[in-house]
């Protein structure tokens, strides 16, 4: 598995505080509810490979 990437994020206390709630409701950590949130996106838009999608669940 490849190591996963940092990057930093900036984010208006409302945003966050949305997201927090959000994570809480489906027992996530914010970080992960972003990155499931993004991942939906993608996959969405039909951006995401298959081998990519497979990596990105592991």
């Amino acid at each position: 598995m490849a190591p996963r990437k940092n990057y930093p994020l900036r984010l208006s206390p409302e945003l966050y505080a949305a997201l927090e709630r959000w994570a809480a409701d489906e027992m996530r950590s914010v970080n992960a509810q972003m990155e499931f949130l993004l991942t939906q996106a993608v996959r969405k838009a039909g951006r995401l490979k298959e081998k990519e999608e497979n990596e990105a669940e592991e």
